[in-house]
């Protein structure tokens, strides 16, 4: 993403709001803002003029600051999914369509990855996909108003874009994710690096995201369905054999959610 500039801006607890800066850092989209406050505070630290909302699905903590952010700038443009119920939603969006955005020189395409929400979106571009809380850092959301088919397929299409692509998920979990990750696969010599690496950058005061697909594919239990050792760590917790990809992420989705969160 050479010719675009992206800034964390951390809210809440955890989350992570996005700015998709220009090249000149004069100009930004801003991605999932659940809390306007900390967004107004580096737009004025940075005199970055924003030009228009991303937003990937309906949960508060990724919409609650629109309706202020609109008020401080009133062109702002927000686009969000077409298939959820989002107050101040200008253009709504499905798969497949595109975001120009001239304004930072960039575009994006449309994903639709349901499952943690119905109508979740995904945004593509410029070799980085901003996923919400679809994928994150060594794991997935839970799945609220979607199902667990669907979350699993919308994983299975995310791990067919191109190894490098950046994964700007909105959560910094990756601690807690890659901990449940060795649960599963607790010989994984890549996830144990990897868990390494984020605790340094935890220590430093730095996020461990963006991640790669690469290092998803390699130390992600959801992204590791067809793997010999997450198929059997799999069918040993539910005590009976798995047929498919599908019923492999739904026994440890609810492992996860059970014994660990």
């Amino acid at each position: 993403m050479s010719a675009l500039d992206i800034l964390p801006v951390p809210a809440f607890n955890d989350n992570y709001i996005w700015l998709i800066c220009d090249a000149d850092r004069r100009r930004a989209a801003i991605v999932d803002p659940g809390d306007a406050s900390p967004v107004l505070a580096v737009l004025a630290r940075e005199g970055i003029e924003p030009v228009a909302l991303l937003i990937t699905h309906h949960h508060g903590d990724h919409v609650g600051g629109v309706a202020e952010l609109k008020r401080a700038f009133p062109g702002l443009v927000v686009y969000g999914p077409a298939r959820e119920r989002i107050a101040g939603i200008d253009v709504p969006l499905q798969d497949g369509d595109v975001v120009e955005l001239p304004a930072i020189g960039a575009a994006f395409e449309v994903m639709d990855v349901p499952g943690h929400t119905a109508g979740h979106i995904a945004y593509y571009g410029h070799g980085a996909l901003f996923c919400g809380d679809t994928l994150f850092a060594g794991g997935c959301g839970r799945v609220f108003d979607g199902t667990h088919d669907e979350l699993a397929d919308s994983l299975q299409r995310i791990a067919t874009l191109p190894g490098d692509t950046l994964l700007y998920c909105a959560h910094e979990y990756t601690l807690d994710n890659l901990g449940f990750g060795k649960w599963v696969e607790p010989d994984n010599a890549v996830l144990l690096a990897r868990e390494e690496r984020a605790l340094a950058l935890r220590h430093d005061g730095r996020p461990t995201v963006p991640s790669t697909l690469t290092e998803e594919l390699a130390t992600n239990p959801f992204m590791r369905l067809s793997e010999p050792a997450v198929i059997a760590a799999a069918e040993a917790h539910a005590g009976q054999p798995l047929r498919g990809a599908r019923e492999v992420f739904y026994a440890i989705r609810q492992w996860k959610d059970r014994e660990y969160d």
